[in-house]
């Protein structure tokens, strides 16, 4: 069997998609993480030979079943065209009659449907109380108490889901009772007779004037007649489709707000409005939020953290850095390691070279700032579950709508601090198609997790003391960019004004522990999984290049006269002007940016085998036990430089599979290489300004 599940944003479905499945999904707060749907296995219904096993379709979370947005559509094509055995609607029980508008909708069609009412602990926990058994008789389909967050109730919904999925079940709608219900049944009629399926769903949906539902049929002159016999033209003003949602609200309210009871000791502000009086407060709101970001930021780039040289002599480092710092004595060690094991074994000098100058120092150079990765994404996912990044978008549309983008574009933004990937499918919630194709271009300048090793390995290295604020920094040029590119793609590309956006607010609630584990363990793995294949095997490559010269002969390590040498050379003069390309390894800077249009991880990756130490014996140890990569990078990038170089890394193309999310979102070659052209364009003349003003102030 398939279940099917469906409801509204924030509703909490996906967390019930997991809970059934075991899926590792992502679970977000906002509308738009589901763009299509999902699907697991459910292995705990009960059937005749014990336990079986049930398909379940995850659907984009949606407010009705009218196909204004791809996420609506979605849905009632799944629902109507693929037919599922049983539609499971989750409904938040705490906004019990907005979420009934869908309910109503799904009603309409002939699925066999169970409703679980969500969030019930919630709802006591305000004073409240619903009447399952009189919503059920009401509804005319069974309703289950759940809490998607507690596991509770899970196991008799399953049980109700396989026997209401075992009885066929014909559409019912609340609009029968109105002025429209004879309309409603004499159309469903017409459509049985032609054989249709679902006829009441589509009958209310041919008086809303949505034709596509009459299934092909040239049956819009007997529609219009019948809605002429009734007086609906001259009741409604041939305004159908307000009038339809206009009555379902009003049956909702007359039928089944009585269910919900409150205890008198009930009244005032709940703790989310207290709360959300002074976090989305108009003046507060954003400095608050921007402080948030800041401590964020602080606790896990900072060496030493603000305050900390009174408890300490020099301070005491963030977390971040001082979980860095053990990932980096772990990898340095299992170098040492593999180098003495080759020494043992009697392996030649360019396979030593090949395992820890090339391998070990760049996958090394990488895996080391997984810690700080992960404490990021920690933090970010904290404020994402509690509920709080959907007033982020809340407060950032009145700002964004200045510069031609709605708090909806924030969402997907917001999703780019984490991967560009699926921060670029989630502009597939966006209805208006250049408000998308400007959110994609803007993407990378919001930076993604592939791009932190790069700012933690600058910030340590160029400005000890001041990690977390230069890491702020880069985000704040990066935010910057994205204001005054869109401004001027919004006056010349790209003309038109941002769409309207609408969303709700859930409310707050402490995260989830398992779901920031499976969260967490989902970014580790897939960093872990890139750094030791895609980024292993460029990092081979890059040894070769860079140790190998055109005749295949080896070269002195890392000389300007290797393969890669060579070539970089040639690309010195384009990035002179930006600071970093100045110094006689300045080819080793260029090659990183050059790899870094691959994966950016590849930045790090390619400095520590082409900036590692040239020494032997003894010196070399004596060199690691200091920080080699460190000191290269001090020789070599003056602060201002090292600022300028983050902001090309920052602006420029983010990675080739961000490149073909991007391809597949504007659906145009023009525009893929048009966005191709203005990263790059960006990134340039970004980095020139940074350069130039850092300079200025002394940097």
């Amino acid at each position: 069997m398939r279940f099917a599940l469906a409801g509204n944003p924030n509703c909490g479905k996906t967390t019930l998609f997991n809970l059934l499945t075991g899926s590792t999904a992502h679970v977000g707060n906002w509308p738009g993480v589901t763009v299509d749907r999902r699907e697991g296995v459910y292995r705990g219904a009960p059937g005749k030979g014990g336990a079986q096993k049930i398909d379940i379709i995850d659907l984009p979370g949606i407010y009705s079943l009218s196909p204004y947005t791809p996420e609506e559509a979605v849905a009632r094509n799944y629902i109507l065209d693929d037919g599922p055995d049983l539609v499971i609607n989750i409904i938040d029980s705490t906004n019990l009659e907005r979420n009934l508008y869908l309910t109503t909708q799904i009603m309409e069609s002939d699925i066999p449907m169970v409703v679980a009412l969500n969030m019930t602990d919630v709802l006591r926990k305000n004073g409240g109380a619903v009447d399952t058994h009189e919503l059920s008789r009401r509804l005319g389909v069974p309703v289950v108490n759940i809490s998607a967050l507690h596991s509770e109730g899970i196991g008799e919904l399953m049980e109700a889901a396989v026997r209401a999925a075992a009885d066929r079940r014909s559409g019912s709608s609340v609009l029968e009772g109105s002025a429209m219900g004879e309309a409603v049944h004499k159309i469903a009629h017409l459509f049985c007779e032609r054989g249709l399926s679902n006829p009441t769903f589509r009958a209310v949906k041919a008086i809303e004037g949505d034709m596509p539902q009459t299934g092909g049929l040239s049956l819009s002159a007997r529609i219009d007649e019948i809605k002429g016999e009734i007086g609906l033209d001259e009741l409604f003003e041939g305004d159908f489709e307000a009038a339809v949602a206009d009555a379902r609200y009003s049956r909702i309210t007359e039928g089944f707000s009585s269910v919900v009871a409150y205890t008198s000791s009930a009244r005032g502000l709940t703790a989310s409005d207290r709360i959300d009086s002074v976090l989305t407060h108009k003046l507060l709101g954003l400095p608050i939020f921007f402080l948030f970001m800041y401590c964020v930021f602080h606790l896990t780039f900072a060496d030493p953290l603000i305050f900390s040289d009174l408890i300490a002599e020099g301070g005491i480092p963030s977390p971040g850095v001082m979980m860095q710092g053990w990932m980096g004595a772990l990898t340095e060690w299992a170098s040492d390691a593999a180098g003495g094991a080759l020494e043992s074994l009697g392996a030649s000098e360019w396979a030593k070279g090949l395992v820890v100058d090339g391998i070990f120092a760049g996958v090394g150079s990488v895996l080391s700032f997984l810690p700080q990765i992960l404490m990021l994404f920690l933090f970010l996912s904290l404020m994402e579950d509690s509920g709080y990044m959907a007033r982020a978008a809340f407060l950032m549309d009145r700002p964004l709508r200045r510069f031609g983008l709605s708090g909806k574009a924030f969402l997907p933004l917001l999703m780019g601090f984490g991967c560009s990937v699926p921060a670029m499918m989630g502009t597939r919630t966006l209805d208006d198609e250049k408000e998308r194709r400007l959110t994609v271009m803007l993407m990378p300048f919001f930076s993604c997790g592939a791009k932190l090793p790069i700012w933690a390995m600058f910030g340590a290295a160029i400005f000890p003391g001041n990690a977390g604020n230069a890491v702020f920094a880069v985000y704040a040029i990066g935010i910057a960019a994205a204001v005054i590119t869109s401004v001027i793609l919004r006056k010349t590309l790209l003309k038109g004004a941002a769409s309207v956006f609408i969303m709700e607010l859930p409310a707050y609630h402490l995260p989830r522990p398992l779901n920031l584990a499976i969260h967490l363990w989902e970014k580790m793995k897939g960093f872990v999984i890139r750094a030791t294949t895609i980024i292993a095997g460029a990092t081979v490559v890059i040894w070769f290049l860079s140790n190998f010269g055109f005749g295949l002969s080896m070269v002195e390590r890392n000389s300007p006269e290797s393969i890669v040498g060579i070539l970089g050379r040639l690309a010195v003069p384009v990035f002179a002007p930006l600071g970093f390309a100045s110094t006689p390894d300045a080819w080793k800077a260029v090659v990183a940016i050059v790899t870094g249009l691959i994966a950016k991880e590849m930045v790090v990756s390619t400095l520590g085998v082409l900036y590692n130490p040239q020494v032997e014996g003894d010196a070399l140890e004596d060199e690691a036990a200091s920080g080699a990569l460190a000191a290269a990078l001090v020789a070599n990038f003056s602060p201002a430089a090292a600022l300028s170089f983050m902001t090309f890394n920052l602006l420029s193309v983010p990675c080739m599979a961000a490149v073909a999310s991007a391809n597949g979102e504007m659906r145009s070659a023009r525009w893929i290489w048009t966005t191709i052209a203005f990263w790059l364009i960006t990134a340039w003349g970004g980095s020139f300004v940074v350069f130039r003003v850092a300079r200025l102030l002394g940097f």
